[in-house]
């Protein structure tokens, strides 16, 4: 029988002790010298149409430490810096494969910091976590529990903006099943107005999270521009600057999981538009209000969790008129300004707009879900398929 093999990362927030947070930063900048050279010395190579693969890039690096200019990268633990250069064995590969740009130089003020761990390079026993070169346990604030017997495979430690610190640990989850089979589908239309209207006639929300601390923002981005470069003061600012994202950015991803959730646990099957929503926000009047609804990772996460629990989504493509085509009778209408929430067909009836665009793009949906094939006669353009559907990945025990 197949079974769905589940690989979780449980994220928690710690407090290092000034001697743990000293090593960790001096591992962060060291992961970040390595990366960096290790992609200059591949780049290099690349213009003399030479390829360097990860074990040559592991061989300069046991030479690199070797050097007295570069002595310091001893005085951090090794697997870090060897799975930055995993990391960009990676990045080129995605690039090579037409998945990912090429890959850029980590900036000491932009980038991420992170360091990731694997099991050579950490001590995990009775509940207590034990990075490589420390002598004592983080102190992991346990938020929730990790499965019964997990054993970490890696361990990532970050630290954001807002100088909060992080250990993210990746488990098998056996707890992560199949959940039993419901007779029910829904057709979900993101919106602004509305963050999504159901097929059912319901309509969530838009919490607006940004729009909520956006007066709180300016002030504190005013406050921070008037600081000196370099100074002090400057730092505390961005750092209140940080803070104000990472809360709405909290919120935003809370709200989200909450909604996902629900949604996945209802309904064995959930028809959404497949937007571009990267196109979208090139519209500079509704940037930042489609940046703050968050559509894509609302997808993402509806997606993944389908995966886990056996559910079904549906991508309908964006140029299925959903808006425009009447529900009852399947009458296209003419063209519709974003303006038009109601609308009355030749028929009789009057829509809701984005009730009837859930109830197409549900129709659509399981049109695709019987016979595999996209429904959207109205478009001329050959070769267009108008769903897609998202394959449970399966493997075998």
């Amino acid at each position: 029988m197949a079974t769905t093999h589940v690989k979780r990362a449980f994220k928690y927030r710690f407090y290092p002790t000034g001697e743990q947070a000293a090593e960790l930063s001096r591992t962060f900048g060291c992961v970040r010298k390595v990366y960096n050279m290790a992609l200059a010395a591949r780049t290099e190579a690349w213009t003399r149409q030479e390829r360097v693969n990860y074990n040559q890039t592991s061989a300069m690096l046991t030479a690199w430490k070797k050097t007295e200019s570069l002595a310091f990268l001893n005085e951090v633990s090794s697997v870090p810096l060897q799975q930055c250069l995993r990391h960009l064995q990676g990045a080129f590969t995605n690039f090579f494969g037409k998945r990912a740009k090429y890959p850029r130089f980590k900036s000491k003020k932009r980038s991420r910091k992170s360091a990731e761990y694997t099991t050579s390079g950490f001590r995990f026993r009775d509940g207590k976590l034990t990075l490589a070169k420390m002598r004592e346990p983080l102190d992991i604030v346990w938020s929730r529990p990790l499965p019964e017997g997990a054993k970490p495979s890696t361990v990532t430690v970050s630290q954001d903006a807002a100088g909060r610190w992080y250990v993210s640990m990746l488990c098998d989850d056996p707890t992560v099943k199949p959940l039993l089979v419901r007779n029910a589908a829904v057709g979900v239309d993101v919106g602004l107005d509305h963050l999504l209207t159901l097929s059912t006639g319901e309509k969530v929300a838009n919490p607006r999270h940004e729009r909520k601390d956006r007066s709180r923002l300016a002030l504190a981005q005013r406050r921070l521009a008037k600081k000196a470069k370099g100074s002090a003061n400057r730092a505390k600012a961005r750092r209140k600057v940080a803070r104000i994202h990472a809360r709405i950015a909290d919120r935003r991803r809370d709200g989200l999981h909450k909604l996902t959730t629900r949604l996945v646990r209802e309904n064995q099957t959930i028809v959404i538009e497949d937007l571009t929503v990267r196109n979208m926000v090139k519209n500079r009047t509704l940037a930042r209000a489609i940046s703050d609804a968050a559509w894509s990772e609302f997808r993402s996460m509806l997606e993944y969790k389908a995966v886990w629990y056996g559910r079904e989504v549906i991508a309908v493509d964006r140029f299925f008129p959903s808006s425009r085509l009447c529900s009852t009778c399947g009458t296209l209408q003419g063209r519709m300004p974003l303006h038009v929430r109601t609308w009355t067909c030749d028929c009789g009836t009057t829509h809701d707009r984005d009730v009837n665009a859930a109830k197409n793009m549900l129709a659509a949906g399981r049109a695709v879900s019987a016979c595999g094939a996209g429904v959207r006669p109205q478009r001329s353009t050959p070769g267009g398929q108008s769903a897609m559907k998202q394959e449970v990945s399966r493997r075998e025990p």
